[in-house]
C-alpha cells in the first residue's frame, strides 16, 4: 500500500515525498520534457523514446507527488508542470550532481 501526504504536511518528510518523486530517471527526463510547456502523452512518449506505458506509469507518479498537473481537452490529456519552480530545481540538482561528480576524489 502506498503513503499519501497529508496536506499540511510539512519539513523534511514533505520534502522527502517530493525527492522519492525525483528519484527516477525517466521521471526527471519527463519533467525536463515538459519545462518547454503542455504536452500530450503522445508527444511525450515521442520525445523521450519510451512507451505509452511506461510514460503513463511515470506521469501518474509525478501527479501524485503534485509536480505536474493534467488538463484533458477532447480526447487529449495534456500535462504540464505544476509550478515553474520544479523545472528550476531540477537544473539546481543537475548543476549540484555535475559538480559533486567533478570534484570528487573518492567514492
Amino acid at each position: 500500500m502506498r503513503k499519501t501526504m497529508e496536506p499540511n504536511t510539512t519539513g523534511t518528510a514533505a520534502a522527502a515525498f517530493v525527492a522519492k518523486a525525483l528519484s527516477d530517471e525517466n521521471r526527471l527526463r519527463i519533467i525536463q520534457c515538459l519545462a518547454a510547456g503542455r504536452k500530450p502523452v503522445s508527444r511525450i512518449v515521442e520525445e523521450l523514446g519510451i512507451s505509452q506505458p511506461l510514460a503513463s506509469h511515470h506521469l501518474k507518479e509525478l501527479k501524485r507527488a503534485l509536480l505536474v498537473k493534467v488538463e484533458r481537452s477532447g480526447p487529449f490529456i495534456y500535462y504540464e508542470l505544476a509550478d515553474p519552480r520544479v523545472a528550476t530545481t531540477l537544473s539546481d540538482l543537475h548543476m549540484l550532481a555535475n559538480y559533486l561528480l567533478t570534484t570528487r576524489t573518492t567514492f
